[in-house]
């Protein structure tokens, strides 16, 4: 036989080898498959929702005193869950007014918040003047007040925030804030739902200062 044709076979030999060897290797990566031919994950997921199903509920956790009113006519209110996405409500709709962008929050905001935010964006945007803000973060949020009237649930949150704000002219001259300090920021907001409807979001109805 040519020579060269017996080098060529031994080359393609190993070749064939080096792919075996590869795709039999195991990386601890590989899908287990029971012998019914369903997947081990899938079945072990069913088995846990099935306990789950089984366990009894969990306890909601206590709440403040501020917010017990909530609790007795939703016996599900999270004060924790509501709290976070109040603080998360807080600093989107807080950016959004700075940038004038009102329309992104509408659904967030009742009929007389919305028209006063957006009159005020109007005024400032008529004085030639700018709003620049930057959001550091929360360092308390907190149910102050709360009630239920007519099936209405209401909420006043204090809000106690790091920002740092900067209101510019035409010319981009500083007339109101600094922007190398860091403003400590408080401010109560009130946000309201219907406890007996199916939409679990909240509205913010009314806002004010703190201090």
């Amino acid at each position: 036989m040519d020579p060269v044709l017996l080098i060529l076979a031994g080359v393609t030999a190993f070749i064939i080898f080096r792919l075996i060897s590869v795709m039999g290797t195991r990386t601890g990566h590989e899908q287990r498959y029971d012998m019914d031919g369903r997947h081990g994950d899938a079945a072990n997921e069913d088995k846990r929702l099935a306990e789950q199903d089984d366990a009894e509920p969990t306890p909601p956790k206590p709440v403040s005193t501020n917010a017990r009113v909530l609790r007795e006519a939703d016996p599900s209110f999270d004060e924790a869950a509501f709290l976070e996405g109040a603080g998360n409500a807080y600093e989107m709709i807080v950016e959004a007014f700075a940038s004038a962008d009102i329309r992104s929050i509408r659904t967030y905001l009742n009929d007389s918040v919305y028209e006063a935010f957006k009159t005020a964006a109007a005024e400032r945007d008529s004085a030639g003047l700018v709003t620049d803000l930057k959001f550091v973060g929360i360092d308390r949020a907190a149910i102050v007040d709360s009630k239920v009237e007519n099936e209405w649930m209401s909420a006043t949150i204090e809000f106690t925030s790091n920002q740092v704000r900067v209101t510019r002219d035409s010319d981009g001259n500083v007339v109101d804030g600094d922007p190398n300090r860091i403003e400590l920021v408080k401010d109560r907001w009130t946000f309201s739902r219907k406890h007996t409807s199916r939409d679990p979001n909240w509205m913010l109805v009314a806002t004010g200062s703190a201090d």
